[in-house]
Order: C-alpha cells, then sequence, then structure tokens
C-alpha cells in the first residue's frame, strides 16, 4: 500500500479515490464514495459511525491499515455492497444486521416512521400495523420501536428473509413485533390493520438486467417486479381493503413505476408524499379511496396473475 497512507483521513480520501477511479455504484445505503470509504474505515477500525473529526488525524497500525486495504480491495473487486461487507446498515436512526438474505435497507419510508406517518395518518388511532415484504424488518421494526404500543406484524414470503428479520428483531428488542410467512396477503387469514405500510419489488425486468454489479449480491426476488414494475403492487392495491380496518391507511413504495401507475389508474386519488429531497414514488391512500375505485384495479391485478 501506498507509503504515504497514516491517519484515518489519509485511508477515508484514499478509499474515495479508488472507488471513484473504480467506477463504483453507490445505491446501498450510502450515496456516493466519501461516506462509503468512512463506514469501511470506521468499520475496520472498531469505532462508532459518528465518530469524531478530532480523531481524523489518529494513525493507524500496521494490522489496521491492512484491514482497511482487505475491505476496500474486496468493494472494489467483488462489487459487494458496503453494508454487506460490514454486516451493518442504519435505518431510521437505528443499526440493522444486513447481509443477502435480504435487500440492504435504505427506504426513505424511514422518513415517514420518524415523522411518526403525519400527517398522511391524519391524528388516526392506530393500534395494528403491517409491514408487507419486509426484508430485513427494517421498516416494521423502526415502526414498532417509535411506537411501541403498536403491534405491529411483519410479512414476507422469503424463509431467508425472514430469518435475518427475526434476527433484527433480538437485536433491537422488538417485543411488540410479530413475524409472518404469507405471499402477500395469501395465507394471514382475516388479519386487519390500522395501518399497512409496504415497500414491494417494484423494478422492471429490463431494469433489473441492467442494474449494476453491487445489485446482483441482493435477493432477486426483492426487486423484479414485471414489465413496468407494478405486479406486486397492483396485488397489494387489490387485496388490502380486506385488511385495513374503516379509515385505514396504506402507504406503498413504486419507486420509478410511479408514472406507470399513475397511467394505468389515471381517477385514482393516489397522495405521492413529498419528502426533503421531492417525490420518491411513494403513495399514501385511504381504504376509502381504494374501494371506489376497486373494480379498475382489481381488473388490473387479476389480469397479472392470469
Amino acid at each position: 500500500m501506498p507509503a504515504e497512507l497514516a491517519t484515518i483521513i489519509d485511508f477515508i480520501r484514499y478509499g474515495a479515490s479508488r472507488f471513484n477511479a473504480a467506477g463504483l455504484s453507490f445505491g446501498h445505503s450510502m450515496d456516493n464514495a466519501l461516506d462509503e470509504a468512512t463506514q469501511l474505515v470506521l468499520h475496520a477500525l472498531h469505532l462508532p459511525h459518528d465518530l469524531g473529526p478530532a480523531y481524523g488525524q489518529a494513525r493507524l497500525t500496521a494490522e489496521e491499515k491492512q484491514e482497511v486495504m482487505s475491505l476496500f480491495t474486496r468493494r472494489i473487486n467483488e462489487r459487494i455492497p458496503a453494508c454487506y461487507l460490514t454486516g451493518e446498515a442504519w435505518f431510521a436512526g437505528l443499526s440493522f444486521k444486513s447481509d443477502p438474505r435480504a435487500l440492504v435497507p435504505r427506504s426513505p419510508i424511514a422518513e415517514l416512521i420518524l415523522a411518526g406517518f403525519e400527517p398522511w395518518l391524519g391524528g388516526r388511532e392506530v393500534g395494528r400495523a403491517l409491514d408487507m415484504c419486509t426484508g430485513s424488518g427494517c421498516i416494521g421494526i423502526a415502526t414498532a420501536h417509535y411506537h411501541p404500543h403498536w403491534q405491529v406484524d411483519c410479512v414476507d414470503i422469503s424463509d431467508e428473509a425472514l430469518s435475518l428479520a427475526r434476527e433484527n428483531v433480538a437485536r433491537l428488542h422488538a417485543d411488540n413485533v410479530r413475524l409472518l410467512k404469507s405471499d402477500l396477503f395469501r395465507d394471514i387469514g382475516g388479519e386487519v390493520y390500522d395501518l399497512i405500510v409496504t415497500n414491494p419489488p417494484y423494478v422492471t425486468h429490463a431494469e433489473t438486467d441492467a442494474l449494476p454489479a453491487e445489485y446482483r449480491h441482493e435477493p432477486e426476488l426483492g426487486l423484479r417486479a414485471g414489465d413496468d414494475g407494478l405486479d406486486l403492487a397492483l396485488e397489494i392495491l387489490r387485496d388490502a381493503p380486506k385488511h385495513l380496518s374503516e379509515g385505514g391507511l396504506l402507504i406503498c413504495e413504486v419507486g420509478e413505476s410511479e408514472r406507470a401507475l399513475a397511467r394505468l389508474l389515471p381517477e385514482v386519488p393516489f397522495a405521492w408524499v413529498e419528502f426533503k429531497v421531492g417525490q420518491m414514488g411513494i403513495f399514501a391512500i385511504t381504504r376509502e379511496d381504494i374501494l371506489e375505485h376497486h373494480a379498475a384495479i382489481k381488473a388490473l391485478a387479476d389480469a397479472r396473475r392470469a
């Protein structure tokens, strides 16, 4: 390694430069080379993610330098997302275990969780909430963490994802969370919730095939969702009213498939959520508004399974 590298700042700068030169993709929790280099350096040194800048001039031992360089090399050569290398992802201010059993936590729904889902809940009383397509459990567990009096169910079809979610339930002592295996709503019986939050797969076939190498380490089951990315979202919309209480709310992330959904269902009053950085392809809709347009939604969803 270059002899000039000595301090924490030296290695962060060097790693960021190497990552940019290698053309890495940054779409997994961190969105730039500098933050990913910082994440990997601090992990290798067993230091907290919010280490103060005063420690930036601290010098590394020879063994520590090798640990850092090993992570840099794997990130570049194997294109492994940094969160999978560290085994940790931060979401809604909480530390989650992260590995290839589920997607790296990164949904903007974190901002909604921290805002208590307001103003979208409009002061509605919530006793039971559902996180559909839970993956690592990050959305449901974070919701349960900030609302300890809510009972939160986390549903996924993947045994591997549910095993990771189970570890995160224990990690964050989420005693008000229940994990359920189901293909969307098919296997949860007559359960009814005041709030359903879902980040289902919504990447089109063409987009999934063209994703950078980093995404190949994630389970494709959590990404691919048909020609327009809406295969699962339409089914969730169709079936949600049976599992929402009167006045209940559905919040659903569809990402770049937002335009396709608006074209398919132009009369449906989706409320597209504005985040600090703008619109992010997440809508809120009440049970009553879904029911008003249910025939059109059902026709589209049924055609996908035909």
